[in-house]
C-alpha cells in the first residue's frame, strides 16, 4: 500500500474536492490518498465525498488553527 500526499492548503472550496476527486483516480486500489487542507467547508465536504463514494476514512485530523488532514482509502 502507497499513501499519496496531496496538498491544497490555500485553496478555496471546493477545490480541494474537485483535487482529490482527480487524484484518487489516479491511485492503485488499496492505496491511501491523504489530502492537507485548511478550507473549513472541507472538513464537511471531503468526509461526505468519502462516505457517498464508499472511501473508507482511515484517518481525519486537526493539524493546525485552521488546518486538517483527511486520508480516505480506494477499495
Amino acid at each position: 500500500m502507497t499513501v499519496h500526499v496531496l496538498e491544497t492548503e490555500g485553496q478555496v472550496c471546493p477545490f480541494p474536492l474537485v483535487e482529490a476527486k482527480r487524484a484518487i483516480a489516479g491511485i492503485a486500489s488499496g492505496d491511501e490518498l491523504r489530502i492537507d487542507f485548511d478550507c473549513t467547508q472541507a472538513t464537511d465536504s471531503l468526509p461526505r465525498w468519502a462516505a457517498d463514494e464508499g472511501y473508507p476514512v482511515t484517518a481525519f485530523e486537526r493539524t493546525g488553527d485552521a488546518s486538517w488532514t483527511i486520508t480516505v482509502q480506494k477499495p
